[in-house]
C-alpha cells in the first residue's frame, strides 16, 4: 500500500469511528483554550478539565489573571504538574496580551510562539481550535501512530508534522489530528498495543509495528 493509499485508509476509518471531534479541553474562548493547552503539558486532559474551572472562576481573562499573584496561580494549578514554570508563564503571557494586544489572543502562529510557555504545538492547537486555521499539532499519540503506520520516519515531531501536512488534505487537518489522538487513546496505547484492538496498525502498519502488536 502506498503512502497515499494508507492516508486515505486512515481518513476513511477514523471518519467512521469519530464523525464528531469535540475539543478535549474545556474552554470558552481563545484565552481559556490557550491556558488549558499550556496546562496540559505533561498532564492529562481529564486533570486539566478539573483544574481549569477553579482557575477560571478566579480569572478567565488576562485582566483578571494579572490581579492574581504567581503564587496564587501556582497553588490552583499545582495538580497539573510543573506549576512553578506554568504559573509564571500564565502570569507573564497575560501581561503581554494586555500590553501588546489589548487583552486579545493573537491569531498568528508566530505571535503565539513568542508568548512565554507557548511552544509550536500549543500555538498550533490554538490556531486550529480557537481560530479554525488549518494546523496539524503533533502530540505523542500522533507522533507514535504516524510512525507506526509508516506515514513518517518518526525522526522527530517536526518531521512528523511536515510529513502529515504533505500527505493529508489541508481541509482535514484540524479534525484529523483530533481523530488520531482519539484513536491512540482508545485503540493503540503506547505500551502493549493489542492486535485485536489496533486494527489500523494491523492493516497498514510497518513490519516493526505489526510485530509489536500483542495477541
Amino acid at each position: 500500500m502506498t503512502k497515499k493509499e494508507k492516508a486515505q485508509y486512515i481518513i476513511d476509518q477514523l471518519e467512521k469511528l469519530y464523525p464528531e471531534t469535540p475539543v478535549p479541553l474545556d474552554h470558552t474562548d481563545a484565552y481559556t483554550l490557550l491556558i488549558a493547552v499550556l496546562l496540559s503539558a505533561q498532564c492529562t486532559d481529564e486533570r486539566v478539565n478539573k483544574i481549569t474551572p477553579l482557575l477560571f472562576k478566579r480569572a478567565d481573562n488576562p485582566f483578571d489573571m494579572v490581579k492574581l499573584s504567581i503564587e496564587e496561580i501556582k497553588e490552583i494549578i499545582r495538580p497539573c504538574g510543573l506549576s512553578p514554570a506554568k504559573s509564571k508563564a500564565i502570569y507573564n503571557l497575560s501581561h503581554i496580551l494586555i500590553d501588546k494586544y489589548n487583552g486579545e489572543v493573537p491569531d498568528k502562529i508566530s505571535l503565539l510562539e513568542e508568548l512565554p510557555g507557548v511552544g509550536h504545538k500549543t500555538a498550533s492547537v490554538v490556531m486550529a481550535q480557537a481560530f479554525g486555521v488549518p494546523a496539524f499539532p503533533v502530540d505523542t499519540h500522533i507522533h507514535r501512530l504516524l510512525t507506526r503506520w509508516g506515514i513518517t520516519s518518526g525522526k522527530n515531531v517536526s518531521v512528523t508534522e511536515q510529513d502529515a501536512k504533505k500527505i493529508f488534505p489541508r481541509e482535514l487537518w484540524n479534525k484529523l489530528h483530533l481523530q488520531i489522538i482519539f484513536y491512540g487513546r482508545e485503540y493503540s496505547p503506547a505500551r502493549s498495543p493489542k492486535r485485536s484492538m489496533d486494527f489500523i496498525t494491523r492493516e497498514i502498519g510497518t513490519k516493526k509495528a505489526i510485530l509489536e502488536l500483542k495477541d
